[in-house]
């Protein structure tokens, strides 16, 4: 196999990267949901906190979730060949 092979201009694999990255956020955005909406739920009817208490920390599973799991995929780029992936 060659060191310097590079598919770069590959129109097939452009289109399987950016399927592939549209997939990966889609299924961070459905755990950030899930995670929110258990963690609310949960606390809203199985605790004493209440509904204000659910509110509050789903809000903050929302955002530390976001901030951890999406945030910082969406600013990927696409090319895999591009310094800093």
């Amino acid at each position: 196999m060659d060191a310097d092979f590079n598919d770069a201009g590959r129109p097939e694999l452009l289109a399987h990267e950016q399927t592939y990255h549209g997939f990966s956020i889609l299924l961070r955005w459905c755990m950030l949901g899930l995670a929110t909406a258990i963690s609310t739920l949960t606390l809203w009817f199985a605790t004493p906190a209440g509904f204000l208490g659910g509110l509050v920390i789903g809000i903050v599973v929302f955002a530390v979730g976001y901030a951890i799991l999406v945030r910082r995929e969406e600013k990927q780029p696409l090319s895999l060949w591009v310094e800093g992936r």
